[in-house]
């Protein structure tokens, strides 16, 4: 068998974004050996993009924000599909974990009196997200790495050897490594079906070197899919490797239909359209206007948010300065009714020389405040378009940023059922964003299931009697598999594919046929050509050897990407309502019955399955912070007598959230 590295820990944490740095440090302080797999660099995480702030209640700009405000727009957001546990457990632990934060060292932006300062973003009634300028998610990441560092650092004093490998005796950082499979035990049967997780095996993209690393608990916090779409904000880790190797190793995936088209990516030049324009511009004044020069997103509030938007421009600017008197701004809706909105200007003829629309924030704001509001902004769109923001609009349009759907978890401790020591955070989890996610609540999602998912892998593996063993055939077989690319001899006769066209021919469809708008005929079409490209991807061969080859790498990507589209195209067709990030032409309206609905994919060894389990009932007193006739719009008839609208009842915070961290 080709030589296998061998390591051994208590926790294997895959992915070093947001999400899996938490998680690592949680459970390294919960006193056990740690290891972190991250695809690229450390410190280079996909949550370096995340721009405008982090969601959470703190009330530090208006007072009346709290938990059940921010629960409350969370559930309005995500069209009541999430699932309320997580949002509950969100919107309470959000502001302790941005303390924390500032505790490790973080430098918030201020406000006069030297609090925390909170910025707006679309869906929020409050400011609500503490930010670093235009840069808060390359902070965060900052803060999280120093920490990592610092119990380093710790572990490596309390060695008392002078000796280097100490540093990462119970905290190591594996950088540019792959991990192609989850390691499961076998049960009597020899089947590893109910198995429990072993550890992982992998490989480093630099030298081609295979590894294993034997752990009872594995953390997935891979992040997102966008990579198998042509326009997305998402960089190139993006290959939902975390989805599919939850699906390989039985877990379920859920609300994978619900795909988040961001409302403003770049357009022009060809070279960086999709790259993200924060929301932050809307947040501080920006707005939306078409080729006329017209101000059109009062022309695209829906009838669930009408009272909560103001219906004229006057009232929309006088907002800005006196909330507590004036509506929002419609600029400032949920993602997916911007994104539909700017997509339905464009097709009517209406928008940009480049095909999108324009955002105008140079008329709004002195040319000084927005480079100190909008640094990255305005270096971005000089640098890369030959636009100063300070002096024109920006042409941006929807680009793919973000899925809902993801790893279904237990919402306290973020364990995967089915698969014990399988747990999952951040964007590769799916439940707490239903149908849509806001922004801003995406960096506190991180921050608040990350811990909890570390804290609870690091219980789970120090209350294990045995540690699991792992089997040595699934490794040769990982082995085989991550080789294959290399063997043309496998193919036969047949003709040989390439990755990168048909990486290229996959984006296209998934853009074209399961985009921000679909219809029944375009996605079974889709699934049609994604059962072809999967048939192409056992023929992929790449040159070369293993070392430095980028070929192999996104050979072996293909079929995570293949794996994640079909389900994104089968969980879509399934669902004939419009709800969140889905949208279809055919089926336009959002249908109540649905909402009890949660699609689920699972694995069947051909393909994806996809079956309809019902979601659980929200909580009484959760139900309670809403108006009745508000829920009528989205809730079942059966649910209906649960929801007596009455003072709202404080629950108890859940027993691991660490709470009173200072201000």
């Amino acid at each position: 068998m080709t030589e296998v590295e061998r390591y051994s820990y208590d926790v294997v944490v895959v992915g070093a974004g947001g999400a899996g740095l938490r998680a690592a440090i949680e459970a390294r302080e919960q006193g056990l050996r740690v290891a972190v797999i991250c695809k690229s660099l450390f410190g280079k995480a996909h949550t370096v993009m995340a721009e405008g702030g982090i969601a959470a209640a703190m009330a530090n700009a208006n007072s009346n924000d709290n938990w059940q405000v921010h629960f409350r727009d969370t559930m309005r957001g995500g069209k009541f599909l999430n699932n309320w546990r997580m949002a509950e457990l969100h919107a309470k632990e959000a502001p302790d974990r941005v303390w924390e934060l500032e505790t490790w060292g973080a430098l918030f932006d201020r406000t006069k009196d030297g609090r925390i300062a909170q910025r707006n973003f679309g869906g929020h009634e409050y400011p609500r997200l503490a930010h670093v300028g235009d840069r808060t998610g390359l902070e965060l990441i900052r803060t999280l790495q120093q920490k990592v560092v610092s119990l380093q650092q710790q572990d490596f004093a309390e060695s008392g050897r002078q000796d280097q490998a100490r540093y990462e005796a119970r905290l190591r950082v594996f950088q540019e490594c792959t991990v192609t499979r989850i390691l499961k035990t076998r049960t009597s049967g020899g089947s590893t079906t109910g198995g429990r997780v072993a550890g992982v095996f992998g490989y480093a993209r630099e030298s081609g070197r295979f590894f294993t690393v034997q752990a009872p608990a594995v953390v997935l916090a891979t992040g997102g899919i966008g990579k198998s779409f042509k326009v997305t904000s998402n960089s190139w880790e993006y290959t939902g490797d975390g989805h599919a190797l939850a699906l390989l190793a039985g877990a379920s995936l859920l609300h994978m239909e619900f795909v988040q088209f961001h409302p403003t990516g770049m357009v022009w030049p060809p070279s960086v359209k999709g790259i993200l324009v924060t929301e932050s511009v809307r947040g501080d004044g920006g707005v939306l206007r078409n080729s006329d020069g017209r101000r059109f997103m009062f022309d695209y509030v829906p009838e669930v948010f009408k009272g909560q938007y103001a219906e004229t421009e006057e009232e929309a600017d006088r907002w800005y300065a006196d909330q507590e008197h004036n509506r929002r701004p419609p600029d400032l809706l949920p993602r997916d009714e911007v994104a539909r909105a700017i997509n339905s200007e464009v097709k009517a003829g209406r928008g940009t020389p480049h095909g999108g629309v324009y955002l105008d924030v140079s008329s709004r704001l002195p040319a000084e405040e927005i480079i100190r509001r909008l640094p990255s902004m305005h270096h971005q769109f000089k640098e890369l378009a030959d636009v100063d923001i300070t002096r024109e609009p920006m042409e941006v349009g929807p680009t793919c940023h973000y899925v809902m759907g993801g790893v279904e978890v237990d919402p306290d401790s973020a364990a995967t059922p089915g698969v014990p020591g399988l747990f999952a955070a951040g964007e590769v989890a799916g439940g707490m964003h239903g149908s849509n996610r806001l922004g801003g609540n995406s960096l506190s999602d991180l921050l608040v299931f990350g811990r909890r998912a570390g804290l609870h892998a690091a219980r789970y593996a120090a209350e294990l009697t045995d540690r699991p063993v792992i089997d040595e055939a699934q490794v040769a077989a990982a082995a085989r598999e991550a080789v294959d690319p290399f063997d043309e001899t496998r193919i036969g006769d047949g003709p040989a594919e390439n990755p990168y066209g048909l990486h290229q021919e996959l984006q296209q469809t998934m853009n074209d046929l399961v985009g921000i708008i679909r219809r029944a005929g375009e996605m079974e079409q889709a699934l049609d050509r994604l059962a072809v490209f999967r048939a192409r991807a056992a023929r992929a061969v790449v040159e070369g050897h293993r070392q430095f080859n980028p070929g192999w790498h996104l050979a072996l990507d293909l079929r995570n990407m293949l794996l994640v589209s079909e389900c994104v195209a089968r969980a879509a067709l399934l669902r004939r309502e419009s709800r969140g990030g889905h949208t279809r032409e055919d089926c336009p309206g959002m249908d109540r019955n649905w909402r009890r609905a949660d699609l689920v994919c699972t694995y069947t060894g051909d393909g994806i399955d996809v079956t309809r389990k019902e979601n659980g009932r929200i909580r009484a007193d959760l139900l309670a912070l809403f108006g009745r006739e508000e829920l009528a719009r989205y809730l079942t008839p059966e649910e209906l007598p649960l929801a007596t609208p009455g003072p709202p009842q404080q629950t108890d915070d859940a027993s691991d959230s660490q709470s009173g961290a200072g201000q």
